[in-house]
């Protein structure tokens, strides 16, 4: 019997190194299948984005006639000219816009991280009863009426920079992913920290928010982008031409331009050529001019955007 089973286990054994090199041999298939796959995407995403770069540069003329091209028939700066034809308002939209993104990303990396940090401890009494009230406010909303009667009339915040910060200072999913986060964090850590002495103020900056630091990176570039994107509260709540943010100063030029080009008898007598305004072009000018910081901050703080947020999805 055993003069069988050492015959059969010789007879396998050349069989093992066989199927594992056979194995070896097909992982570059794999990983040149799942290359090309991220090169198909990634080539997806960066081809829409060089043609609204070209379109920017051609000509009104081209576009009229071939429409958006990669090679257009005639290039032009018209639509920069237009657009930087008051270089003042477009920096002091600017200013404006960096202001409210760095205030509201901070003020709301704040907020955020305090109420996670609460909801995710387990000696907190009302801990499910506050969970529940955060995540009711996801599924139902009260309205744009009492919303705009809320902001104008009862916290007077009209032709205010707040009143463009405040709502959205606190998303209640950003604060179930911060409480995901967060509920990982030992327990014990605390409690020795609080038999050193330690108050929960000092613990929440010197233990939590070190520790939480993929999580606040991930949730504070999240919140920058809504900021920086942020105009409709602005076509709300702003009249003043200097609270001006970037986003809706190019959508009242965009606006401007596209009542001129559908008016034209009237645009005639004021003796305006509706002719030589860049309509098409000039949108593509615009998404350059307000998505361009943002595309040169996002690399540096790529790294921790993904790490953050596929600890936040393991975690929560």
């Amino acid at each position: 019997m055993s003069t069988i089973q050492a015959t059969a286990t010789a007879g396998a054994a050349p069989e093992l190194p066989a199927a594992r090199s056979k194995a070896l041999d097909s992982r570059p298939i794999y990983r040149w299948m799942i290359n090309a796959l991220f090169i198909v995407v990634s080539a997806c995403i960066f081809v829409p984005f060089l043609l609204v770069v070209v379109s920017s540069f051609s000509s009104e003329d081209s576009i009229l006639r071939h429409g958006y091209q990669f090679i257009p028939e005639r290039w032009s700066l018209g639509a920069y000219r237009l657009v930087f034809q008051s270089p003042k308002i477009l920096l002091r939209a600017y200013g404006v816009t960096i202001v409210v993104t760095v205030v509201g990303t901070a003020a709301g990396l704040l907020l955020t991280a305090m109420t996670g940090w609460v909801l995710s401890r387990s000696d907190y009494r009302f801990n499910r009863q506050a969970t529940f009230y955060v995540f009711f406010t996801m599924l139902f909303g009260g309205g744009l009426v009492p919303f705009y009667i809320l902001m104008t009339q009862y916290l007077h915040l009209k032709d205010s920079l707040l009143a463009v910060i405040i709502p959205g200072l606190l998303s209640p999913f950003h604060i179930m992913v911060m409480k995901g986060f967060m509920s990982k964090i030992p327990f014990e850590m605390i409690e020795s920290a609080k038999v050193d002495g330690s108050s929960e103020m000092r613990i929440f900056f010197t233990m939590v928010l070190p520790l939480s630091t993929p999580a606040l990176t991930t949730l504070g570039l999240t919140i920058a982008f809504n900021y920086w994107n942020e105009w409709f509260n602005a076509m709300l709540f702003i009249d003043k031409p200097n609270l001006a943010t970037l986003q809706l100063l190019l959508v009242r030029m965009l606006s401007t331009i596209e009542y001129l080009t559908a008016n034209t008898e009237f645009v005639k007598q004021l003796g305006i050529d509706v002719g030589q305004l860049p309509k098409y072009s000039v949108r593509m000018a615009m998404a350059i001019l307000a998505a361009g910081p943002m595309l040169c901050v996002f690399p540096f703080f790529q790294r921790y955007f993904v790490s953050g947020l596929t600890l936040g999805s393991l975690k929560g």
